[in-house]
């Protein structure tokens, strides 16, 4: 399966929290592919601390990225329109990841689920 991951993820790993660097590597051996977004990477780096930078470079370096392109920008447009008609605040940026999830067709990573409420999207289960 292929499977985007968020931000909160990448973060997780790159500072061994919750067990998510075993947890991924297993992903990995199962035959999973571990990808994320150009706006996860620059998230990441922009909350990189300088003793972090080659250990990060080297773990965001090995993941497929994928930018985001003109179709992801419309959808996620979109996605933020529909959903603030209904109610919903959610941030352009998160919609931005969810657009190239789902244009990519890779389920969504992440531990803020009640970000991605859009039902098309699908999200990945984390380990508890």
């Amino acid at each position: 399966m292929r499977l985007l991951l968020d931000t909160s993820v990448l973060i997780d790993a790159l500072r061994a929290r919750q067990g998510r660097r075993a947890w991924l590597a297993a992903l990995v051996r199962d035959g999973h592919s571990l990808e994320t977004s150009s706006l996860n990477l620059a998230e990441v780096y922009a909350g990189m601390r300088p003793p972090e930078e080659a250990q990060t470079k080297a773990f965001l370096g090995a993941l497929l990225c994928h930018s985001v392109t003109p179709a992801a920008g419309e959808r996620a447009g979109t996605l933020k329109n529909l959903w603030s008609q209904q109610g919903r605040t959610l941030t352009l940026a998160d919609m931005i990841v969810a657009a190239v999830a789902i244009e990519q067709h890779c389920a969504l990573v992440t531990d803020n689920r009640k970000d991605f409420p859009m039902p098309e999207l699908r999200l990945y289960e984390l380990p508890r």
